[in-house]
């Protein structure tokens, strides 16, 4: 017998070996007796409700769900609920760490990455399971998310844009740096094709979902939030490749005009929605596009910001569109128009993302409304309703548990006590 034919006999005896192992090796039940467990879908409590999870699924949930062979049983004497989900963050973006005006550009993309695995982790521990990443330099977001996946980092599960597309001197172009460096943005592009070419860029590079932006910022020099930025002709090329890669598309777009092109191009999901008039809510229910407003973010831009190196120009902007946002908020709920939970994560400190869920209550929802736009419609808006946003039967075993009802008191989603994603404990203060 040659070398050769040795070397892929044993090769074949050893994977068979493993494969063998794979078969036979005894799946990891869990049982979880939750004092109280939310039904999303029907807004009411399961009392004494049982969850039993093999590996990282749920098996069967129920009130009269129990097992005498489940390798551990977890008994959580507050509310059960799916693990939360944000459709706009930025985990690699840090407001503590130099994230905001010229600080910022002193942040490498490495430096980014590290931010990236600290507040994954942040994000996660506060009861969110899921998150969409709108928006990162180099890619960092990309690596982000396979490190979670490969079980480097602790982190949610995530969904990541890599740079979002932007006009030459737009919201995402680098409009700190004078004429003499000729430094663009990595996201920048220019006419239909060229924002084609970038998006074909992106998807080359990991990207899940396509970010544009539609419209001026706050946060960013130069621009102002209302003036459209991409035309519509741009925009549908936008939305027309990436669906055609089978990917969504989030629009950044804080302009009545640009909420509007945006919805008309196809796009998936409007980000931030500030000035939104009446027009573009009948639009968004019309095409069936989310209006993900991010509400709370306006109390720690104007209370915090200008210590963490936010431009004068850009708090003077938020003071004038941040009242605006909230009201448009209450009109767009009130209207039926559908709504994601979306807190753009990175402007304010990870982990404080349930704070806007109170502020959806303050502005027009009732809590279970708040709930469940960042479960059910979270996960509709990432086309991920048949594996995660509520706890159901083959869906992963993403839980979380706050101490007390959170039907009666929204506060007590920032009281999360026990996290659990794809059936592995993270995090169980009712242990202690």
């Amino acid at each position: 017998m040659t070398q050769n034919r040795i070397v892929l006999l044993m090769t074949f005896v050893a994977l068979s070996s493993l494969a063998a192992e794979a078969q036979t090796s005894p799946n990891v039940t869990t049982l979880l007796r939750c004092n109280r467990l939310l039904d999303v879908r029907q807004g009411t409590y399961i009392s004494n409700a049982g969850v039993l999870i093999e590996n990282d699924k749920i098996v069967d949930v129920g009130a009269n769900v129990r097992s005498a062979t489940a390798a551990r049983t977890i008994d959580v004497p507050g509310t059960c609920l799916p693990g939360l989900i944000d459709v706009h963050v930025h985990l690699t973006a840090d407001p503590e760490e130099g994230g905001f005006g010229y600080s910022e550009l002193g942040v490498s993309i490495p430096r980014e990455a590290i931010f990236g695995a600290k507040n994954a982790r942040r994000t996660l521990m506060s009861g969110f399971t899921t998150v969409r990443n709108v928006g990162a330099k180099g890619f960092s977001d990309v690596a982000l998310r396979d490190g979670i996946n490969a079980g480097d980092v602790p982190g949610p599960r995530m969904q990541v844009s890599g740079p979002a597309l932007s006009i030459t001197g737009g919201h995402g172009d680098d409009n700190l740096l004078p004429w003499e460096f000729h430094h663009y943005g990595q996201g920048v592009a220019n006419g239909p094709w060229a924002a084609r070419e970038k998006v074909r860029e992106n998807i080359k590079y990991g990207a899940d979902l396509i970010k544009v932006l539609a419209s001026g910022g706050v946060l960013s020099k130069g621009d102002t939030p209302g003036a459209p930025q991409f035309t519509l002709e741009e925009l549908k090329a936008i939305a027309e490749e990436s669906h055609k890669l089978g990917r969504r598309v989030a629009a950044h777009a804080h302009g009545t005009q640009s909420i509007k092109d945006a919805i008309l191009a196809g796009i998936d999901t409007i980000e931030h929605c500030s000035l939104i008039d009446d027009e573009g809510i009948a639009l968004a229910k019309q095409h069936h596009a989310y209006l993900d407003f991010d509400i709370y973010n306006d109390d720690y831009i104007l209370s915090e910001g200008a210590k963490h190196g936010m431009l004068p120009e850009s708090i003077e902007k938020e003071r004038q569109v941040g009242r605006l946002q909230r009201e448009n908020f209450r009109k767009a709920f009130q209207a039926g128009a559908q709504m994601g939970f979306a807190t753009d994560g990175g402007v304010y400190p990870h982990g404080d993302n349930w704070k806007q869920l109170p502020k959806m209550v303050e502005w027009g929802m009732k809590p279970i409304d708040a709930i469940r736009s960042a479960t059910l419609n979270g996960a509709d808006i990432m086309g991920w309703s048949d594996r995660v946003g509520s706890i159901e039967k083959n869906h992963y075993a993403d839980i979380i548990a706050v101490d007390g009802d959170p039907l009666a008191d929204i506060n007590v989603m920032g009281r999360v006590k026990m996290v659990i994603k794809g059936g592995e404990v993270y995090r169980n203060d009712f242990a202690r």
